[in-house]
């Protein structure tokens, strides 16, 4: 299991290169408030993949809004225009480890009588504030249903392959 990320294919920036050179390399790295637009895919570490946009349009966003998970933003940094890279994000820079009290126990009577409960199945439920929260059935009987609100990808160590588009200093 990995401790940390480790950000590969930087060109490193020479200790004669001059002032004007520095902040044009400093500009373009990918880091705090920077908009980025990338192509990404993730992929499982037995090389299935879970979501690619290699193939379609390239997605935009400044860094640290919340549209991507701060380890894959952390395996960005130091990156420029044009450079791409494969890296390997521990489960818990990722969707995080499996917690088991995220598991919960529910009365089968709770389900609807004419649902055919199986092993995987995703379910929505409302949360106390009454918004969508999906869960996977992981065991059920005749008399109880366990289910899984765990993100379906926590416990698992994602490969994430980017390619940066472009680099911007957002104000």
């Amino acid at each position: 299991m990995m401790d940390k990320i480790e950000v590969r294919n930087i060109t490193p920036v020479a200790a004669e290169t001059g002032a004007a050179e520095v902040e044009r390399y400093a500009r373009d790295q990918v880091g705090p408030g920077k908009q980025v637009v990338l192509h990404f895919e993730l992929r499982l570490t037995d090389g299935t993949v879970i979501d690619s946009n290699f193939e379609g349009k390239a997605v935009s966003f400044k860094i640290g809004d919340g549209n991507l998970l701060p380890g894959f933003e952390q395996a960005i940094f130091g990156l420029r225009k044009g450079q791409e890279q494969t890296v390997e994000v521990a489960p818990e820079k990722a969707f995080g480890q499996v917690n088991p009290d995220n598991i919960q126990q529910f009365p089968r009577y709770r389900f609807p009588a004419d649902l055919v409960l199986e092993k995987g199945l995703v379910i929505n439920f409302a949360d106390a504030e009454g918004n969508d929260q999906p869960g996977v059935i992981a065991e059920y009987s005749s008399e109880r249903v366990s289910v899984d609100f765990n993100h379906p990808l926590a416990g698992r160590a994602i490969m994430f392959r980017v390619k940066i588009l472009e680099v911007e200093k957002q104000d």
